[in-house]
């Protein structure tokens, strides 16, 4: 009855619904082709299930067909031979595709052939064979038989709410817990007796839940599904995937990533919102004065800007933020990125494949054969991607990339370590932006506080600039799950590259040094921006002390 009972073995079994030791048996005895059956007859399955299960794996979803009438005109698309051939039905029409319901969505030759019968473009559906065969009653009548006459009513799209599916449950509600609470990531960790869920909430994780150890590899094999390309069956090595779904009428994209530990594998899900990707320089977290310099660097016509920081400083939200702004239908931009998290109309992105030879390097060799205007790198990893995008910054393109250093000064360095010449990055480089995120105070529970003296001294704040101070700190409430926090916004070190400071690189002054004359030429430090931020009532000094302890002050 099903086309590939062994991968629907595998996919019932690593979702927790049979047993492997019970499959090989049955599967011994009776051979490939029997095992599906013998677990219908013995009640251990349903087909209810197994249309959910189907659903899942082709990244479909379920028709519940019960209790009402079909178009009797649906009979013209397909005859009755051609229902019982390919067990499906036809069920709806929105002028666009028909809506097929088949019994078994892993029969990839009849989704193919369908189309091809009926002369329509199809969109395909799971539902379980009973509920198939009473609707070919209601098309067919008398010519199917009374053992399969009856009737149906189709209901609407969804999985069903029968009990057979409850990790299927779990794990979306996971998703649309998390979703709704603003989390960036999901972490689904096996310990020695127990499943721990924790959502990273303002860079914090924070433990949600706890669940029986058994439903690690039902949970596992739910996700891999969802993700579609991740193996079921591989449970030794790390996979990445991607799951993209809809959720309180937004697109929402989540990378998949899992690690096989002691205990079982590991699963992070980091929640990417495609709505958060239309912020503004403002949402990021600069102050007018700075939102105004970095205003001016994107009108630029060439050079290369610079983020910098450590991994999950928000580099890459900058960076999609600056694009956000330039992105206009006069300028042709390509990014290669490492992955491509976000998609973007009018944006030309490129994926690096280390294991086809498509690397930053390579990308970036035949981007500048496309002849953008603007360049987006998602890392500078090596002296030859630096190479290239310091070349392509001197011959007329705008260059935006990250690299991984404390501070903004640091690049230089950091560049000359990757072989690059210092005029080269003097004559290139027209900013560099360190950054660090910093938890905001919660707007609804942020109550007045008075700064230690301690604080005082390792802010550097004096007398003269409480007068006129917000100062706040956390609170808690149920906005905020009581953190006193809520949301997160960029602190900034912005080392501007004028034609004083291209004399100093081309110096080769050290790093302490350019950063000394920095400061003296007007550049704010991390701590320092910082500082502002917590006399205006947004953050707290305790954050800003935490984000900024390798500050130098």
């Amino acid at each position: 009855m099903y086309s590939n009972e062994t991968f629907l073995a595998q996919l019932l079994t690593e979702a927790g619904y049979l047993d492997q030791r019970q499959v090989e048996m049955v599967q011994a005895k009776l051979g490939e082709s029997g095992v599906i059956q013998h677990f219908l007859d013995t009640g251990d399955l349903n087909e209810s299930l197994i249309a959910q299960i189907t659903a899942a794996s082709m990244g479909t979803q379920v028709v519940d067909l019960a209790g009402g009438q079909i178009n009797p005109g649906f009979k013209d698309y397909l005859s009755l031979d051609d229902c019982r051939k390919y067990q499906a039905v036809p069920f709806g029409d929105d002028g666009s595709y028909v809506s097929v319901a088949m019994a078994d969505l892993l029969d990839a030759e009849s989704q193919d052939t369908l189309p091809m019968v009926m002369g329509r473009e199809c969109q395909f559906y799971s539902a379980p064979l009973k509920q198939i065969k009473a609707a070919w009653g209601q098309l067919f009548g008398d010519e199917v038989g009374e053992a399969e006459a009856g009737a149906l009513e189709v209901v609407g799209l969804g999985e069903e709410d029968d009990g057979d599916a409850p990790v299927i449950k779990l794990v979306s509600g996971m998703l649309v817990e998390a979703f709704n609470m603003g989390a960036s990531d999901i972490h689904i960790e096996p310990l020695e007796t127990s499943l721990r869920v924790r959502y990273r909430l303002d860079g914090k994780l924070l433990h949600v839940a706890s669940h029986p150890k058994k439903l690690l590899p039902a949970v596992i094999t739910r996700v891999k599904v969802m993700s579609k390309t991740m193996s079921i069956a591989e449970k030794r090595i790390p996979q990445d995937g991607r799951i993209q779904m809809r959720l309180d009428g937004r697109d929402v994209d989540l990378r998949v990533s899992t690690v096989p530990s002691n205990h079982g594998e590991s699963v992070v899900m980091r929640i990417l919102d495609k709505s958060a990707m239309s912020l503004g320089l403002p949402q990021l977290g600069f102050l007018s004065d700075d939102q105004a310099i970095f205003a001016d660097l994107l009108k630029l016509p060439d050079g290369i800007i610079l983020v910098t920081g450590p991994t999950g400083s928000g580099k890459t939200t900058t960076l999609y933020a600056c694009l956000n702004e330039i992105n206009k239908p006069d300028r042709k931009i390509i990014t290669v990125e490492d992955p491509v998290e976000y998609e973007f109309a009018g944006i030309n992105q490129v994926m690096v494949r280390a294991d086809i030879g498509m690397t930053f390097a390579a990308a970036l060799r035949a981007m500048l054969r496309q002849a953008p205007n603007i360049i987006m790198v998602g890392e500078i990893r090596d002296g030859e991607t630096a190479n290239i995008a310091i070349n392509a910054s001197l011959t007329g393109h705008l260059v935006f990339s990250t690299l991984h250093t404390n501070d903004a000064p640091s690049s230089v360095a950091r560049l000359s370590d990757m072989g690059i010449k210092r005029f080269l990055i003097a004559s290139a480089v027209r900013a560099v932006v360190a950054q660090r995120l910093v938890r905001k105070l919660c707007e609804q529970c942020k109550r007045p506080v008075q700064l230690t003296e301690k604080e005082q001294r390792v802010l550097n704040i004096d007398a003269s600039q409480l007068t006129a101070a917000q100062i706040m700190g956390p609170g808690g409430c149920e906005v905020c799950r009581n953190t006193g926090y809520k949301g997160r916004m960029g602190i900034f070190e912005i080392f501007l590259v004028d034609d004083e400071v291209r004399q100093l690189i081309n110096q080769e002054l050290s790093t302490p040094q350019l950063k000394r004359r920095a400061r003296e030429l007007g550049m704010r430090t991390l701590r320092e921006d910082g500082v502002r931020k917590v006399l205006a009532g947004i953050t707290s000094a305790e954050e800003v002390i935490g984000v900024t302890m390798q500050d130098a002050n």
